[in-house]
Protein backbone atom coordinates (compact mmCIF):
# COMPACT_ATOMS: atom_id res chain seq x y z
CA UNK A 1 0.00 0.00 0.00
CA UNK A 2 2.79 2.46 0.94
CA UNK A 3 4.81 1.63 -2.18
CA UNK A 4 1.77 2.21 -4.38
CA UNK A 5 1.02 5.50 -2.60
CA UNK A 6 4.61 6.62 -3.20
CA UNK A 7 4.34 5.63 -6.86
CA UNK A 8 1.28 7.85 -7.28
CA UNK A 9 3.01 10.76 -5.54
CA UNK A 10 6.13 10.44 -7.70
CA UNK A 11 3.99 10.39 -10.82
CA UNK A 12 3.32 14.09 -10.18
CA UNK A 13 6.65 15.17 -8.73
CA UNK A 14 6.31 18.93 -9.15
CA UNK A 15 2.86 19.18 -7.56
CA UNK A 16 3.85 16.84 -4.75
CA UNK A 17 6.99 18.88 -4.11
CA UNK A 18 5.09 22.17 -3.85
CA UNK A 19 2.57 20.55 -1.54
CA UNK A 20 5.39 19.16 0.57
CA UNK A 21 6.93 22.62 0.68
CA UNK A 22 3.70 24.08 2.11
CA UNK A 23 3.59 21.54 4.94
CA UNK A 24 7.30 22.02 5.53
CA UNK A 25 6.88 25.80 5.85
CA UNK A 26 3.90 25.33 8.15
CA UNK A 27 5.80 23.05 10.53
CA UNK A 28 8.98 25.15 10.47
CA UNK A 29 6.95 28.35 10.91
CA UNK A 30 5.02 26.95 13.85
CA UNK A 31 8.20 25.80 15.60
CA UNK A 32 9.95 29.13 15.04
CA UNK A 33 7.03 31.41 15.89
CA UNK A 34 6.02 29.33 18.91
CA UNK A 35 9.61 29.12 20.10
CA UNK A 36 9.88 32.90 19.99
CA UNK A 37 6.53 33.68 21.61
CA UNK A 38 6.68 30.94 24.25
CA UNK A 39 10.26 31.95 25.02
CA UNK A 40 9.10 35.54 25.52
CA UNK A 41 6.24 34.40 27.73
CA UNK A 42 8.58 32.22 29.80
CA UNK A 43 10.97 35.14 30.13
CA UNK A 44 8.21 37.46 31.26
CA UNK A 45 6.81 35.03 33.84
CA UNK A 46 10.31 34.38 35.19
CA UNK A 47 10.85 38.12 35.44
CA UNK A 48 7.57 38.62 37.29
CA UNK A 49 7.94 35.57 39.51
CA UNK A 50 11.67 35.57 40.25
CA UNK A 51 12.35 39.29 40.50
CA UNK A 52 9.75 40.16 43.10
CA UNK A 53 7.30 38.84 45.67
CA UNK A 54 4.37 36.56 44.85
CA UNK A 55 1.73 38.06 47.16
CA UNK A 56 1.34 41.73 48.07
CA UNK A 57 -0.44 42.81 51.25
CA UNK A 58 -1.29 46.51 51.27
CA UNK A 59 -3.10 48.97 53.48
CA UNK A 60 -6.81 48.44 52.94
CA UNK A 61 -9.03 50.47 50.66
CA UNK A 62 -12.71 51.27 51.11
CA UNK A 63 -15.23 52.74 48.75
CA UNK A 64 -16.61 55.94 50.20
CA UNK A 65 -20.17 55.70 51.46
CA UNK A 66 -22.48 58.38 52.91
CA UNK A 67 -21.38 57.75 56.51
CA UNK A 68 -17.70 56.92 55.86
CA UNK A 69 -16.58 60.43 56.81
CA UNK A 70 -18.81 60.89 59.85
CA UNK A 71 -15.86 60.67 62.25
CA UNK A 72 -14.39 63.78 60.67
CA UNK A 73 -17.38 65.79 61.89
CA UNK A 74 -18.73 63.99 64.97
CA UNK A 75 -17.18 62.30 67.97
CA UNK A 76 -20.37 60.36 68.66
CA UNK A 77 -20.73 57.38 66.36
CA UNK A 78 -24.53 57.80 66.40
CA UNK A 79 -24.39 61.20 64.70
CA UNK A 80 -24.35 61.25 60.88
CA UNK A 81 -23.68 63.83 58.23
CA UNK A 82 -26.23 64.24 55.47
CA UNK A 83 -24.74 65.09 52.09
CA UNK A 84 -26.27 67.16 49.35
CA UNK A 85 -23.88 65.37 46.99
CA UNK A 86 -22.89 61.90 48.23
CA UNK A 87 -19.06 61.46 48.28
CA UNK A 88 -17.62 58.89 45.90
CA UNK A 89 -14.28 57.22 45.34
CA UNK A 90 -11.88 55.24 47.50
CA UNK A 91 -10.49 55.85 50.94
CA UNK A 92 -6.88 54.72 51.22
CA UNK A 93 -5.53 53.86 54.63
CA UNK A 94 -2.00 54.96 55.47
CA UNK A 95 -0.97 51.77 57.23
CA UNK A 96 -1.60 48.08 57.70
CA UNK A 97 -3.59 47.48 60.84
CA UNK A 98 -2.07 45.00 63.32
CA UNK A 99 1.04 44.05 61.29
CA UNK A 100 2.31 41.81 64.10
CA UNK A 101 -0.62 39.47 63.51
CA UNK A 102 0.41 39.23 59.88
CA UNK A 103 4.02 38.48 60.84
CA UNK A 104 2.91 35.62 63.10
CA UNK A 105 0.58 34.26 60.41
CA UNK A 106 3.30 34.36 57.76
CA UNK A 107 5.93 32.77 59.99
CA UNK A 108 3.58 29.88 60.80
CA UNK A 109 2.57 29.22 57.18
CA UNK A 110 4.78 26.45 55.67
CA UNK A 111 4.05 27.75 52.14
CA UNK A 112 5.72 31.09 52.88
CA UNK A 113 9.41 31.28 52.07
CA UNK A 114 10.02 34.87 53.20
CA UNK A 115 8.28 38.19 53.75
CA UNK A 116 9.35 41.81 53.85
CA UNK A 117 7.52 44.69 55.62
CA UNK A 118 7.71 48.01 53.77
CA UNK A 119 6.80 51.65 54.01
CA UNK A 120 6.56 53.13 50.53
CA UNK A 121 5.88 56.74 49.64
CA UNK A 122 5.71 58.91 46.54
CA UNK A 123 8.31 61.62 46.79
CA UNK A 124 10.08 64.39 44.93
CA UNK A 125 13.77 63.64 44.44
CA UNK A 126 15.87 66.73 43.77
CA UNK A 127 19.49 67.63 43.15
CA UNK A 128 20.56 71.09 42.06
CA UNK A 129 18.15 72.05 39.27
CA UNK A 130 16.88 68.52 38.58
CA UNK A 131 13.69 67.15 40.17
CA UNK A 132 12.13 63.73 39.60
CA UNK A 133 8.93 62.22 41.02
CA UNK A 134 9.69 58.69 42.14
CA UNK A 135 8.88 56.10 44.80
CA UNK A 136 10.84 55.80 48.03
CA UNK A 137 10.63 52.34 49.63
CA UNK A 138 11.64 51.71 53.20
CA UNK A 139 12.51 48.11 54.03
CA UNK A 140 14.64 45.75 56.08
CA UNK A 141 17.39 44.96 53.52
CA UNK A 142 18.05 41.41 54.70
CA UNK A 143 14.37 40.50 54.40
CA UNK A 144 13.82 42.43 51.17
CA UNK A 145 16.69 40.53 49.54
CA UNK A 146 14.82 37.28 50.24
CA UNK A 147 11.64 38.30 48.40
CA UNK A 148 13.18 40.03 45.37
CA UNK A 149 16.34 40.12 43.26
CA UNK A 150 17.17 43.69 44.22
CA UNK A 151 20.47 42.66 45.85
CA UNK A 152 21.68 40.81 42.75
CA UNK A 153 20.63 43.73 40.52
CA UNK A 154 23.09 46.08 42.19
CA UNK A 155 25.59 47.64 39.76
CA UNK A 156 27.53 49.66 42.32
CA UNK A 157 27.46 49.36 46.11
CA UNK A 158 25.79 46.77 48.34
CA UNK A 159 22.08 46.70 49.02
CA UNK A 160 22.71 45.82 52.66
CA UNK A 161 24.47 49.18 53.19
CA UNK A 162 21.11 50.94 53.65
CA UNK A 163 20.57 48.87 56.80
CA UNK A 164 23.12 51.00 58.66
CA UNK A 165 20.62 53.85 58.68
CA UNK A 166 21.69 57.46 58.57
CA UNK A 167 19.52 58.27 55.54
CA UNK A 168 21.31 56.07 53.03
CA UNK A 169 19.60 54.95 49.84
CA UNK A 170 20.21 52.90 46.73
CA UNK A 171 18.50 54.17 43.60
CA UNK A 172 17.52 52.76 40.22
CA UNK A 173 19.77 53.51 37.27
CA UNK A 174 17.04 55.49 35.49
CA UNK A 175 16.44 57.65 38.55
CA UNK A 176 20.18 58.27 38.92
CA UNK A 177 20.36 59.26 35.24
CA UNK A 178 17.42 61.67 35.39
CA UNK A 179 18.78 63.34 38.51
CA UNK A 180 22.23 63.64 36.99
CA UNK A 181 23.59 62.35 40.30
CA UNK A 182 26.59 60.19 41.09
CA UNK A 183 27.47 57.61 43.70
CA UNK A 184 27.99 58.97 47.24
CA UNK A 185 26.36 62.30 46.42
CA UNK A 186 23.55 63.69 48.58
CA UNK A 187 20.09 64.43 47.22
CA UNK A 188 16.94 65.82 48.84
CA UNK A 189 13.68 63.88 49.09
CA UNK A 190 10.37 65.58 49.82
CA UNK A 191 7.39 63.46 50.84
CA UNK A 192 3.99 65.19 50.92
CA UNK A 193 4.05 68.56 52.68
CA UNK A 194 7.02 67.63 54.85
CA UNK A 195 10.35 69.41 54.67
CA UNK A 196 13.03 68.04 52.27
CA UNK A 197 15.29 65.42 53.85
CA UNK A 198 18.86 64.79 52.65
CA UNK A 199 19.75 61.20 51.63
CA UNK A 200 23.12 59.86 50.56
CA UNK A 201 23.30 57.59 47.49
CA UNK A 202 25.39 54.55 48.45
CA UNK A 203 24.60 52.39 45.41
CA UNK A 204 22.46 51.95 42.32
CA UNK A 205 20.76 49.02 40.62
CA UNK A 206 19.36 48.04 37.23
CA UNK A 207 16.43 45.64 36.92
CA UNK A 208 15.69 46.06 33.21
CA UNK A 209 12.27 47.50 34.08
CA UNK A 210 12.19 51.27 33.57
CA UNK A 211 9.44 51.80 36.13
CA UNK A 212 11.27 49.76 38.77
CA UNK A 213 14.48 51.64 38.00
CA UNK A 214 12.73 54.88 38.97
CA UNK A 215 12.54 53.70 42.59
CA UNK A 216 14.82 54.11 45.58
CA UNK A 217 15.28 51.93 48.66
CA UNK A 218 16.19 53.06 52.13
CA UNK A 219 16.10 51.68 55.65
CA UNK A 220 12.56 51.17 56.97
CA UNK A 221 13.17 53.38 59.99
CA UNK A 222 14.57 56.22 57.84
CA UNK A 223 11.55 56.26 55.53
CA UNK A 224 9.17 56.08 58.48
CA UNK A 225 10.81 59.21 59.89
CA UNK A 226 10.50 61.01 56.55
CA UNK A 227 6.77 60.24 56.47
CA UNK A 228 6.34 60.91 60.19
CA UNK A 229 4.81 57.45 60.58
CA UNK A 230 7.04 55.73 63.10
CA UNK A 231 6.51 51.99 63.71
CA UNK A 232 4.04 51.68 60.84
CA UNK A 233 4.12 49.92 57.48
CA UNK A 234 1.81 50.07 54.47
CA UNK A 235 2.91 46.96 52.59
CA UNK A 236 4.14 43.40 53.18
CA UNK A 237 5.68 41.53 50.27
CA UNK A 238 5.47 37.75 50.53
CA UNK A 239 7.49 35.16 48.62
CA UNK A 240 6.23 31.57 48.40
CA UNK A 241 8.01 28.29 47.84
CA UNK A 242 5.57 27.61 44.99
CA UNK A 243 4.34 30.71 43.18
CA UNK A 244 1.40 28.81 41.62
CA UNK A 245 -0.36 28.99 45.02
CA UNK A 246 -0.21 32.80 45.04
CA UNK A 247 -3.69 33.46 43.66
CA UNK A 248 -5.33 30.91 45.96
CA UNK A 249 -3.54 32.24 49.04
CA UNK A 250 -4.38 35.84 48.19
CA UNK A 251 -8.07 34.91 47.92
CA UNK A 252 -7.95 33.00 51.21
CA UNK A 253 -6.22 35.79 53.10
CA UNK A 254 -8.67 38.35 51.67
CA UNK A 255 -11.53 36.53 53.43
CA UNK A 256 -9.91 36.92 56.85
CA UNK A 257 -8.50 40.42 56.51
CA UNK A 258 -9.56 43.90 55.46
CA UNK A 259 -6.21 44.58 53.85
CA UNK A 260 -5.91 44.78 50.06
CA UNK A 261 -4.23 41.54 48.97
CA UNK A 262 -3.08 40.78 45.42
CA UNK A 263 -1.20 37.91 43.82
CA UNK A 264 1.56 38.51 41.28
CA UNK A 265 -0.63 37.39 38.36
CA UNK A 266 -3.52 39.66 39.39
CA UNK A 267 -1.18 42.63 39.69
CA UNK A 268 0.29 41.79 36.26
CA UNK A 269 -3.01 40.94 34.56
CA UNK A 270 -2.55 43.56 31.83
CA UNK A 271 0.87 42.21 30.95
CA UNK A 272 -0.23 38.58 31.00
CA UNK A 273 -3.16 39.38 28.69
CA UNK A 274 -0.57 39.79 25.94
CA UNK A 275 -0.09 36.02 26.04
CA UNK A 276 -3.60 35.40 24.74
CA UNK A 277 -3.07 37.78 21.81
CA UNK A 278 0.27 36.16 20.98
CA UNK A 279 -1.21 32.66 21.08
CA UNK A 280 -4.03 33.67 18.74
CA UNK A 281 -1.55 35.31 16.37
CA UNK A 282 0.71 32.30 16.07
CA UNK A 283 -2.21 29.93 15.53
CA UNK A 284 -3.65 32.21 12.85
CA UNK A 285 -0.33 32.42 10.99
CA UNK A 286 0.14 28.66 11.03
CA UNK A 287 -3.53 28.09 10.14
CA UNK A 288 -3.11 30.16 6.96
CA UNK A 289 0.02 28.23 5.97
CA UNK A 290 -1.63 24.88 6.69
CA UNK A 291 -4.75 25.92 4.80
CA UNK A 292 -2.70 26.71 1.70
CA UNK A 293 -0.85 23.41 2.06
CA UNK A 294 -4.17 21.59 2.52
CA UNK A 295 -5.52 23.00 -0.73
CA UNK A 296 -2.31 21.86 -2.40
CA UNK A 297 -2.80 18.31 -1.14
CA UNK A 298 -6.44 18.35 -2.19
CA UNK A 299 -5.58 19.49 -5.73
CA UNK A 300 -2.72 17.02 -6.14
CA UNK A 301 -4.81 14.04 -5.02
CA UNK A 302 -7.87 15.07 -7.04
CA UNK A 303 -5.66 15.29 -10.12
CA UNK A 304 -4.22 11.90 -9.26
CA UNK A 305 -7.73 10.46 -9.03
CA UNK A 306 -8.70 11.92 -12.41
CA UNK A 307 -5.50 10.69 -14.08
CA UNK A 308 -5.44 7.25 -12.47
CA UNK A 309 -9.01 6.22 -13.15
CA UNK A 310 -8.07 3.08 -15.03
CA UNK A 311 -5.46 2.17 -12.42
CA UNK A 312 -8.11 2.52 -9.71
CA UNK A 313 -10.51 0.37 -11.74
CA UNK A 314 -7.85 -2.30 -12.15
CA UNK A 315 -7.19 -2.29 -8.43
CA UNK A 316 -10.87 -2.74 -7.69
CA UNK A 317 -11.12 -5.49 -10.31
CA UNK A 318 -8.18 -7.22 -8.55
CA UNK A 319 -10.22 -7.33 -5.35
CA UNK A 320 -9.38 -4.02 -3.64
CA UNK A 321 -12.26 -2.93 -1.43
CA UNK A 322 -13.54 0.65 -1.49
CA UNK A 323 -12.06 1.15 1.98
CA UNK A 324 -8.64 0.03 0.71
CA UNK A 325 -8.81 2.49 -2.19
CA UNK A 326 -9.71 5.22 0.28
CA UNK A 327 -6.78 4.16 2.50
CA UNK A 328 -4.45 4.37 -0.53
CA UNK A 329 -5.19 8.05 -1.03
CA UNK A 330 -5.23 8.81 2.70
CA UNK A 331 -1.79 7.20 2.84
CA UNK A 332 -0.55 9.70 0.25
CA UNK A 333 -1.73 12.57 2.41
CA UNK A 334 -0.17 10.94 5.46
CA UNK A 335 3.19 10.54 3.69
CA UNK A 336 3.19 14.19 2.65
CA UNK A 337 2.29 15.23 6.21
CA UNK A 338 4.93 13.08 7.90
CA UNK A 339 7.75 13.97 5.50
CA UNK A 340 6.86 17.69 5.49
CA UNK A 341 6.59 17.77 9.29
CA UNK A 342 9.90 15.88 9.73
CA UNK A 343 11.97 18.32 7.67
CA UNK A 344 9.98 21.29 8.99
CA UNK A 345 10.82 20.35 12.58
CA UNK A 346 14.51 19.99 11.76
CA UNK A 347 14.73 23.36 10.00
CA UNK A 348 12.59 25.00 12.70
CA UNK A 349 14.95 23.66 15.37
CA UNK A 350 17.98 24.99 13.48
CA UNK A 351 16.37 28.43 13.15
CA UNK A 352 15.53 28.48 16.88
CA UNK A 353 19.09 27.51 17.75
CA UNK A 354 20.36 30.33 15.57
CA UNK A 355 17.99 32.83 17.19
CA UNK A 356 19.37 31.79 20.58
CA UNK A 357 22.79 33.05 19.50
CA UNK A 358 21.57 36.57 18.72
CA UNK A 359 23.06 38.92 21.27
CA UNK A 360 20.55 41.16 23.03
CA UNK A 361 21.99 43.37 25.75
CA UNK A 362 18.80 45.34 26.39
CA UNK A 363 15.11 45.06 25.74
CA UNK A 364 12.31 42.69 26.71
CA UNK A 365 13.80 39.54 25.17
CA UNK A 366 17.11 39.65 27.00
CA UNK A 367 18.09 36.29 28.50
CA UNK A 368 16.89 35.82 32.07
CA UNK A 369 20.10 34.31 33.34
CA UNK A 370 22.46 37.04 32.23
CA UNK A 371 23.28 35.32 28.93
CA UNK A 372 22.42 38.44 26.92
CA UNK A 373 20.84 36.34 24.15
CA UNK A 374 17.28 35.79 22.96
CA UNK A 375 15.33 33.31 25.04
CA UNK A 376 13.74 30.82 22.61
CA UNK A 377 11.63 27.87 23.80
CA UNK A 378 12.62 24.39 22.62
CA UNK A 379 9.98 22.44 24.51
CA UNK A 380 8.74 19.03 23.39
CA UNK A 381 5.15 20.29 23.35
CA UNK A 382 5.88 22.75 20.52
CA UNK A 383 7.36 20.02 18.29
CA UNK A 384 4.57 17.60 19.13
CA UNK A 385 1.94 20.23 18.27
CA UNK A 386 3.70 21.10 14.99
CA UNK A 387 3.83 17.42 14.00
CA UNK A 388 0.20 16.84 14.89
CA UNK A 389 -1.03 19.94 13.04
CA UNK A 390 0.99 19.09 9.92
CA UNK A 391 -0.12 15.46 9.74
CA UNK A 392 -3.72 16.21 10.69
CA UNK A 393 -4.08 18.94 8.06
CA UNK A 394 -2.53 16.68 5.40
CA UNK A 395 -4.78 13.72 6.18
CA UNK A 396 -7.87 15.94 6.44
CA UNK A 397 -7.15 17.52 3.05
CA UNK A 398 -6.76 14.08 1.46
CA UNK A 399 -10.07 12.76 2.78
CA UNK A 400 -12.33 14.14 0.02
CA UNK A 401 -10.13 12.86 -2.86
CA UNK A 402 -9.87 9.48 -1.06
CA UNK A 403 -13.64 9.34 -0.64
CA UNK A 404 -14.15 10.27 -4.28
CA UNK A 405 -11.76 7.54 -5.43
CA UNK A 406 -13.42 4.88 -3.26
CA UNK A 407 -16.84 5.56 -4.81
CA UNK A 408 -15.74 5.09 -8.43
CA UNK A 409 -17.44 2.27 -10.36
CA UNK A 410 -14.77 0.13 -12.10
CA UNK A 411 -17.16 -1.12 -14.77
CA UNK A 412 -18.10 2.43 -15.82
CA UNK A 413 -14.42 3.43 -15.87
CA UNK A 414 -13.44 0.51 -18.13
CA UNK A 415 -16.39 1.22 -20.46
CA UNK A 416 -15.36 4.86 -20.57
CA UNK A 417 -18.36 6.15 -18.68
CA UNK A 418 -16.23 8.21 -16.29
CA UNK A 419 -13.97 10.93 -17.61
Amino acid sequence: MISLALKYLFSRKRQSLFTLLGIFLGAAGYVTISGFFVGFQTYLVEKLVNNSAHVFIQARQEFLEPHTLDKAFFKNEFNHAFWKSIPAGKKDYARIEKPQEWFLRLKADPRVQAYSPQMSAAGLFSKANASVSATLIGCLPNQQAKVSTIASNMIEGNFSDIGAGGNRIVVGKELLKQLGAKLYQTINITVGNNAPVPFKIVGYFESGNRQADLQAYGALSDVQKVKHTLNTINEIHVRLFDYTFASKMADTWSTISQEKIESWDTRSANILSIFTVQTIMRYLVVAVIMLVAGFGIYNVLMMTVSQKLKDIAILQAMGYEASEVKTLFLAQGLILGVVGAFFGLIVGYIICRYLQTINVTTGPMRGTRGSGTLQIALTFAIYAQASLLSILSAVTASYLPARSASKLNPIEIIRGGVE
